[in-house]
């Protein structure tokens, strides 16, 4: 039986019968619709006093029938064909209206959202009368076209529509009020082929590269929340995305005093977003906040394009940047946890992690199997990176066993470790304006005057992993083995980005991961860098605030002598007191 889809609440079998019997209508390919359709749809819709709306492929076969509005009426994006940016859908809709004026903006958003190649509206004159001895009497009085158009030529064809269409909308144009005949005379291959070869005109002087993921950011201010703080997130992610390789078309954001349980955003946003994504053909949605695996199976079946959440973006930066064995093998554990409840709904292959003949259970389904395999392979991994964490610490007694003192090098992610960490020791440690440049600790010798007799002294220096603001749990444990570094240090120097607009906030952020710690690090001394790329007034603040610190330029190597003195006092004083 075909499926009617929409408000069927009231109806009759026999209107029922009426509407599923529109399937079995065929429209020649090369046009819009017939005179007999249009009059067909307005004598059901006049009847069962509602508007109709019938989905057509371009071979003229109905595909969907829907009482509703064409947004009410909509095809889940999940369920229309993937073509991409300079392709339409293949799909048009003939839709009914009871009240005599054009498409409205949901209409013509539900046309964006589904790239459909046209919509038809048939404003219906008589609806709600019957005839002497029953009988529809409603007839369709005029019609308007609506399509989708490029963006270069959106101002133009808006305007000679001569319709003031929404705002949301100006990628559509709408035609003048038109008769039957004018709206079955179009040559509807004609007008499709016209569209999509502008589309890829558009499209190919994009010049959109396959190997970057285009981008739309979705941010949500909380009443927890300065609006200062929602932007040094905003801004964070934006670095996030573009250092995993991603380009940020566009930032979306939206006010609400709690998050909506099922898409964080209201339904209207959620809505902007898939019409955002759809006009500049984005591939994914970032949220700036963590979202559960509930959460992203609603919006990606709303929105019709893939949504990964903060804690996702840096677990893949991750991934590119591991080099070492162990730093891979603890990337993959976090992972491998995070994806772990995140399984139900998201089609992602398995093989890599095991499954196949003789591993699956009587009537075991493959999500089964793929979760198993998941949890055996974590067990594996957490026991390798314990290994890991044991040879670390010996080789940890080993270096204290020699009595030569460490520091460890810490702070927010881009703060200048490994470029100071290079100046020092002359190390060659990759260093890169990114985010996360460093996931393997590297350990150098460093030698600096001792503090009593001013003798050359050896000391280990440790650059470690940057820290960030909310910091997921699932990376604190699969990195332990790597921020033990940090605990099993005599002292640490926190290193702060003076350049960047919001330094406090990372002070605060790293001491809050700090404290985390399930041993109490050593002593910290602040060291403040970049300190050529920032006016008195902030040098001022930093002074005040913290009249305690150093102040150096890695790159530009000042300061750096009185950095080692301050080390040397730095490390005597953790000596004694530990």
């Amino acid at each position: 039986m075909e499926t009617i889809f929409g408000n069927l609440q009231g109806l009759k079998s026999s209107q029922l019968k009426q509407l599923q019997r529109l399937y079995h209508q065929r429209i020649s390919g090369d046009r819009i619709t017939t005179p007999e359709f249009a009059q067909r749809l307005a004598a059901i819709s006049t009847e069962i006093n509602q508007p109709v709306c019938a989905y057509l492929n371009r071979r003229g076969q109905v595909i969907r029938v829907g009482v509703g509005t064409p947004r009410q009426t909509q095809i889940p994006p999940l369920e229309l064909p993937r073509y991409g940016a300079e392709r339409l859908s293949g799909i048009r809709c003939i839709a009914t209206h009871l009240k005599p004026e054009p498409p409205n903006e949901a209409a013509l958003t539900a046309m964006a959202l589904q790239r459909l190649d046209a919509l038809v509206v048939l404003n219906i004159t008589g609806a709600g009368f019957t005839r002497r001895g029953g009988g529809a009497t409603g007839y369709v009085k005029e019609a308007y076209l609506a399509h989708l158009v490029s963006n270069s030529k959106q101002l133009v064809l808006t305007q000679s529509s001569g319709i003031n269409t929404p705002d949301s909308a100006l990628y559509s144009n709408v035609s003048p009020p038109l008769s039957l005949d004018a709206i079955a005379d179009q040559d509807f291959l004609d007008l499709v082929e016209s569209l999509e070869e502008e589309f890829r005109r558009e499209y190919i002087a994009q010049e959109v590269d396959a190997d970057h993921d285009r981008v739309v950011i979705v941010g949500m201010l909380t009443d927890n929340m300065t609006p200062q703080q929602f932007q040094d997130t905003i801004a964070e992610l934006a670095r996030l995305v573009d250092t995993a390789g991603g380009d940020v078309l566009q930032t979306l954001q939206q006010k609400r005093s709690r998050i909506h349980p099922q898409t964080v955003i209201g339904e209207g946003k959620v809505q902007e977003v898939a019409l955002t994504a759809q006009t500049l053909g984005a591939n994914l949605i970032v949220f700036d906040r963590d979202l559960s695996p509930a959460q992203v199976r609603n919006l990606e079946a709303q929105i019709g394009v893939r949504v990964v959440d903060r804690t996702e973006v840096i677990l893949d930066i991750f991934a590119q940047r591991a080099q070492s064995g162990a730093g891979k093998l603890q990337v993959e554990l976090a992972q491998l946890e995070y994806m772990l409840p995140r399984l139900t709904g998201r089609g992602r292959a398995m093989s890599r992690l095991g499954g196949g003949i003789g591993t699956r259970g009587p009537g075991e389904t493959k999500l089964e199997t793929e979760r198993r395999a998941i949890q055996k392979r974590i067990s594996r991994l957490q026991q390798e990176v314990n290994q890991l964490q044991a040879h670390r610490c010996r080789l940890r007694q080993r270096r204290q066993h020699r009595e030569v003192p460490s520091v460890a090098l810490v702070g927010y992610t881009n703060a200048g470790k490994s470029t100071l960490l290079n100046a020092l020791t002359n190390a060659e440690v990759y260093t890169a304006d990114q985010l996360f440049a460093t996931l393997d600790p590297t350990t150098r010798r460093l030698v600096i005057p001792h503090a009593d007799t001013n003798e050359p002294q050896e000391t280990l220096i440790t650059d470690t992993v940057g820290f960030i603001h909310e910091l997921p749990a699932s990376l604190m444990d699969a990195f332990r083995a790597t921020l033990e570094e940090v605990t099993e240090a005599d002292a640490l120097l926190h290193l702060v980005d003076l350049s960047h607009p919001a330094w406090l906030s990372h002070i605060r952020s790293v001491r809050d991961i700090l404290a985390q710690m399930p041993i109490t690090p050593g002593p910290a001394l602040v060291v403040f860098n970049k300190i050529d790329q920032v006016n008195s007034e902030t040098l001022a603040l930093a002074r005040e605030e913290f009249p305690l610190a150093v102040f150096i330029s890695a790159s530009q190597r000042l300061g750096l002598e009185t950095l080692r003195q301050r080390i040397s006092q730095l490390i005597e004083y953790a000596v004694d007191c530990g």
